[in-house]
């Protein structure tokens, strides 16, 4: 059987990214499935650089191996651009008091120094020069720059290790970050994950989703940590939102258009959308859970993506290049 070409984009979360580490370990084994590009934004960027950089090493098996690496170190972290939280489902009191104070203190007062071990970890584990020459995935990660809050996409050419870093910026917890002279912040409030630039750039006619941020529910938010949550999950959803709104109304254009002559309407009006959703299991999180590196922790995440992964492809395998498994625009409806 032909191998199945997808593109992958993945959103960011903190430390939820472990999930989508899950549900990458599950995809390369499958090798009815070649993944053509990755896309991602925050951790969804590091998980995308790391298994872009592990393929160009060893292929499905480098990646796997760059994702376990990776996500150990993650997990033996005391502080990161991603967790400052010991091994629980939330973070410690201390942790809880050092988020507490980033609603009143910038990171360039509590962090002066620019601590940030996610760093060390990139640059002793990523060859960004083996990665731009040799990786044979295209690699399109986020990042939102600061003067205007427009999107930046960092190609897999454009790659550095402060290209990845911006994409995982957040403001509260980070320092800016430069690139070329220019400041941004984290990639997931422009783009969480990108997905037009897959439709734009790959040939693949499937694109798998990753979604890692839970519904807010019906609850309305009345405390002002259930108002500040509600509207963090808002900016890091909406961006996707906008974004699916886009591609549904181009793939609609697109397929009733009688003349559909260009590459562009012709991949719009063939595009399948998929999606594996963390659903209910982080949504019971609490959400500082994503501050959280413990190793239990990781791991636990890492399984349940796995499991999630394992049972969207015994549902939907057969559906990969034939129809999208995604309900986008009753979906739509619904948000």
């Amino acid at each position: 059987m032909a191998a199945k070409r997808v593109a992958l984009a993945l959103q960011g979360g903190g430390s939820h990214g472990a999930y989508t580490w899950g549900v990458l370990d599950r995809l390369l084994e499958e090798e009815r499935i070649e993944i053509e590009g990755v896309s991602g934004a925050s951790a969804g960027a590091v998980n995308a650089v790391v298994l872009a950089h592990g393929y160009a090493e060893g292929g499905r098996e480098g990646s796997k191996r760059a994702l376990d690496a990776f996500w150990r170190a993650v997990a033996s972290m005391p502080y990161s651009g991603m967790s400052i939280a010991p091994d629980a489902q939330r973070p410690d009191p201390a942790s809880k008091s050092y988020l507490f104070l980033t609603r009143f203190f910038s990171p360039y007062q509590l962090n002066p120094l620019n601590v940030n071990p996610l760093r060390d970890v990139l640059s002793a584990q990523i060859d960004f020069d083996r990665l731009r020459s040799r990786s044979p995935l295209k690699l399109f990660i986020s990042a939102t720059r600061v003067s205007d809050g427009a999107l930046k996409i960092f190609s897999r050419g454009e790659l550095t290790l402060n290209a990845v870093l911006a994409s995982a910026c957040l403001p509260s917890i980070h320092h800016t970050v430069e690139v070329d002279g220019v400041a941004y912040w984290d990639g997931g409030l422009a783009a969480n994950p990108p997905v037009s630039v897959l439709v734009y750039r790959c040939d693949a006619r499937d694109v798998l989703v990753v979604v890692l941020n839970p519904r807010g529910g019906d609850k309305i938010p009345a405390t002002a940590d259930e108002i500040a949550e509600r509207v963090t999950q808002i900016s890091f959803s909406s961006a996707l939102s906008s974004e699916l709104h886009a591609t549904a109304l181009a793939r609609a254009e697109a397929q009733q258009s009688s003349f559909a002559w260009g590459r562009l309407d012709r991949r719009l009006s063939r595009l399948n959308l998929h999606v594996i959703d963390s659903g209910s299991y982080l949504s019971a999180l609490d959400p500082t859970s994503r501050f959280n590196t413990g190793g239990n922790f990781i791991a636990s995440l890492r399984e349940e993506g796995r499991k999630q992964a394992d049972a969207w492809l015994r549902n939907n395998l057969h559906s990969i290049g034939m129809r999208s498994t995604f309900a986008l625009d009753a979906a739509l409806m619904r948000t």
